[in-house]
């Protein structure tokens, strides 16, 4: 594990552990192979493994949780229209006018919504926003965390109610 100081901390100050999980690694990872998928428009890259051979490569890629990686990318690719549909009656503008990055992270976190119900509903919108502020755009993580949390809303209900309750 890399040890780093606190950014903006005062000199001095102890170093901490790295804060970015095997699992956030993978979700990065993830993201750069649906957005390697998006810009390429190229359907046959789903299924020919080019893309997460690709991304295996990458020096850091050790650093992640490889095997949610593949669910994440795998899933993502063979669920896209249907996790599109999930998503649009949420978002307040055409699916052509998302950038890339928003998009692919809009198929990330509503994938884990709604595949994969034993990661809490919160964490994984909290996921998709870092993956935003990270690599989207300035306020992009507004939009991320709006699309998601009224998702959340609708399709995990029980969950979002019982949180809300706390």
């Amino acid at each position: 594990m890399t040890i780093n100081k606190p950014q903006g901390a005062p000199a001095g100050a102890p170093p901490r552990a790295n804060s970015r999980s095997a699992r956030r690694r993978a979700r990065e990872f993830a993201l750069q192979g649906v957005y390697s998928w998006l810009l390429s428009g190229d359907d046959s890259l789903k299924e020919s493994g080019a893309i997460e051979a690709h991304i295996r490569d990458d020096d850091e890629f050790h650093e992640a949780d490889a095997t949610w990686f593949k669910t994440l990318l795998h899933g993502v690719l063979r669920e896209a229209p249907a996790l599109r549909v999930s998503f649009m009656p949420y978002i307040d503008r055409p699916l052509s006018e998302l950038s890339p990055i928003e998009h692919g992270i809009l198929l990330i976190g509503s994938f884990e919504l709604i595949h994969h119900t034993e990661v809490p509903y919160k964490v994984a919108i909290n996921e998709a926003v870092e993956l935003a502020k990270s690599f989207g755009g300035t306020d992009g993580f507004k939009f991320v965390n709006g699309v998601l949390d009224k998702m959340a809303a609708d399709i995990r209900p029980l969950e979002v109610q019982a949180a809300a309750r706390r």
